[in-house]
């Protein structure tokens, strides 16, 4: 009976829940339709409609991993919401699964399809996506057909931006700030800098009219909804070369803190784009938000490389060298067909002094590429030139495709075989070069250019009948053409001289008025006068004021011609002691150490050294030792023996036969110094 009795109570109580769910869900109040749905369910867990709550409740709380979570755990009543499933996948940037999941949807709707062209966007599949938009714009039309346009609009620019793409004009509006935006980065992708530029500034001024209208919106928000556009435009000035006020720009919205880390990302970037190996320590700083947390979802694939690279050459710049030789190695891996990796491998070892090994490197890259690039080939022929080895730069030049007939490609490898003396090498380059253009690009003004630049280098190099043959076809492209035959009569001239007389007289003749206002004769009298030189006006003053001139002078109807003064030989001075009679030395040129004649400088007889010689030597020479030599006797007033000889007491005698008092060195004792020592000046701590 009782439970009977409790069937309709319970009846009833889910019909008061289910009328709560209704007022909240209308109400946007989430958190109480999700504990509303919860207690559904706790009472009949296979409700469909309450387990249709809980899902779009979480969905609008953004508790999308736990949407995930809960739909794993009823196959039955999860399989009937694959679009819910789907967009909680998108959200949690799991994009191939979302794609997955739609993809198993047999017959999809508009809402389907919308989320179908956002994934296909994320996931950069252009194409479909292109096609999914127009399909959706032409089939439907409701009141999100300009959300569908401002969609459209974007993937045209990504399109042609990131796809490389040129696609037709769709005749797209730029009524609101975003379509303005999109339209001014297709223009960005055509390479029109300067209009993009234009359509960003309208976008601003779009953008603050239509939120400052909503009063709810404070300036904070119309700054960060402006951050997008202020980015972009400073990227224009950027292209531009005005690279102040575009450094300006992007700090002015990194100060503003925005919360759109792909937004943060870029404009750091760019920033280290262009501090280069300046302001690293600024740098350091903008590359850990430009490679922070949740980036890799907000950014394409070629954004996320460009921001890798820069990391790997700030660590370059910065001297981090293994970690710098490490991140490089690992993006050529992820990116094999990208030059930047081996590159900046490159720029490290030559940075480090190893040159050969960059060589060596680059070039066993090129080696294993089949159609390596211009930029790779270029660069091996400049780590040739740094290294002096011309020929193989040269060797590398000519491997360069269709490049290498270019005007300024064929002067360089004609400097390269000239500097090796290699003149041959280089006239068949300039003839090589002739015949290409002749065969694929005769009309091209590049020919006539290279046939006379061709003749000129073999005149120059003793070749002239080859360079009149240039010519004459020359002559036969451009018969009106005077300047080729002047240079034809000119090449003759060392050939052939009766055939440059010959064609001499297809010359025009000069006009007249270029021969008014000139003095024929002058003209003749100052050839004749060759050798001569004019005096100055000083000069000519001071002759006709009655000085005698220092040189005879000419005078001439026009001018005072001055005859060049003979220089006389001066007679070179002789020494004062000279003597004609007497040959002068044959060695007198030479210095006065290496002549024949020269025997020394004499040594200083020096005295007596006291205490100095073996022990028990006597301090005298051996003169005075010998007895058949008279001996001198001290007078009573000299010093004893052994006292200094700077006494100035009277010579001892010359005369007497008393023998001097023998003293052994050990009894005398050394001169005193005559040198008196000098005073400390100043004071100390022991002064008298």
């Amino acid at each position: 009976v009782i439970s009977n009795m409790a069937a309709p109570d319970g009846q009833a109580n889910l019909s008061q829940i289910f009328s709560d769910l209704n007022r909240a869900g209308q109400a946007g109040d989430f958190n109480k339709a999700l504990k509303l749905s919860t207690k559904i369910l706790k009472q009949d867990p296979h409700d469909e409609k309450a387990y249709h709550c809980k899902v779009v409740s979480l969905i609008q709380l953004g508790q999308f991993s736990e949407v995930i979570r809960f739909m794993g755990g009823n196959y039955k009543l999860s399989d009937p919401l694959k679009f819910e499933r789907a967009y909680s996948l998108y959200r949690l940037n799991r994009t191939q699964e979302a794609l997955e999941v739609i993809k198993k949807i047999p017959e999809p709707d508009h809402r389907i399809k919308e989320l179908l062209g956002q994934v296909l966007y994320r996931l950069e599949e252009y194409d479909q996506c292109l096609e999914l938009y127009r399909d959706l714009i032409r089939n439907s039309q409701d009141e999100f057909d300009e959300e569908r346009e401002t969609n459209l609009a974007a993937v045209v620019a990504a399109a042609q931006m990131w796809g490389g793409k040129q696609l037709e004009d769709y005749g797209l509006r730029e009524s609101t700030y975003e379509l303005s935006y999109n339209a001014a980065c297709t223009e960005l992708s055509k390479g029109d800098v300067k209009g993009a530029e234009d359509k960003l500034q309208k976008a601003e001024e779009l953008c603050r009219q239509n939120l400052e209208e909503d009063p709810e919106v404070t300036e904070e928000d119309v700054e960060s909804e402006l951050g997008v556009l202020k980015t972009q435009r400073a990227y224009c000035l950027q292209l531009q070369g005005q690279n102040e006020e575009a450094t300006k720009i992007y700090n002015q919205v990194l100060k503003s803190r925005p919360t759109d880390v792909g937004l943060i990302a870029v404009a750091s970037n760019n920033i280290i784009s262009l501090n280069k190996d300046q302001n690293v320590f600024d740098s350091k700083k903008k590359i850990k938000s430009a490679t922070a947390e949740g980036v890799d979802q907000k950014l394409t694939k070629q954004q996320l490389r460009d921001i890798a690279f820069n990391k790997c050459l700030l660590q370059m710049y910065t001297n981090q060298n293994e970690a710098c030789r490490k991140l490089a190695r690992s993006l050529q891996e992820d990116y094999p067909d990208h030059d930047m990796p081996v590159l900046i491998q490159v720029a490290q070892l030559c940075r480090e002094k190893h040159r050969q090994k960059a060589v060596d490197l680059l070039s066993d890259h090129i080696a294993g590429k089949p159609n390596p690039s211009i930029t790779m080939r270029l660069t091996l022929a400049q780590l040739h030139l740094n290294q002096g080895n011309a020929g193989q730069a040269a060797e590398v030049l000519e491997s360069v495709g269709d490049l290498r007939y270019k005007p300024n490609m064929v002067s360089t490898l004609v400097n390269l075989y000239s500097s090796m003396e290699n003149i041959e090498g280089a006239a068949e380059v300039l003839d090589t070069t002739v015949n290409w253009y002749k065969e694929h690009d005769p009309s091209s003004p590049y020919l006539a250019q290279l046939m006379r630049a061709s003749s000129q280098f073999k005149l120059k190099h003793g070749q002239a009948h080859k360079a009149t043959e240039i010519l004459e076809e020359l002559r036969s492209m451009y018969p009106d053409d005077v300047k080729t035959i002047a240079q034809l009569i000119s090449a003759y001239s060392l050939c052939d001289p009766k055939k440059g007389e010959q064609i001499s007289k297809e010359l025009p003749p000069l006009d007249p008025s270029f021969f008014s206002g000139v003095d024929i004769e002058a003209l003749e009298r100052a050839a004749m006068s060759m050798g001569t030189r004019k005096k100055a006006a000083k000069a000519a003053a001071g002759t006709a004021a009655g000085e005698k001139p220092d040189t005879p002078v000419e005078e001439t109807k026009d001018s005072v011609i001055v005859q060049k003064k003979k220089r006389r030989k001066k007679k070179g001075k002789l020494p004062k002691n000279h003597d004609p009679s007497v040959n002068p030395d044959p060695e007198r040129w030479l210095p006065m150490r290496e002549r024949s004649y020269f025997k020394g400088r004499r040594k200083r007889k020096q005295k007596d050294v006291v205490g100095k010689g073996t022990q028990g030597a006597t301090a005298g020479g051996a003169s005075d030792l010998d007895a058949s030599k008279p001996q001198v006797t001290p007078s009573p007033s000299s010093p004893r023996a052994g006292a200094s000889g700077t006494s100035q007491g009277p010579s001892a005698a010359a005369s007497g036969t008393t023998q001097p008092e023998m003293v052994g060195p050990r009894q005398q004792k050394p001169q005193a110094s005559s040198k008196k020592s000098k005073k400390k000046k100043g004071g100390g701590k022991n002064k008298w």
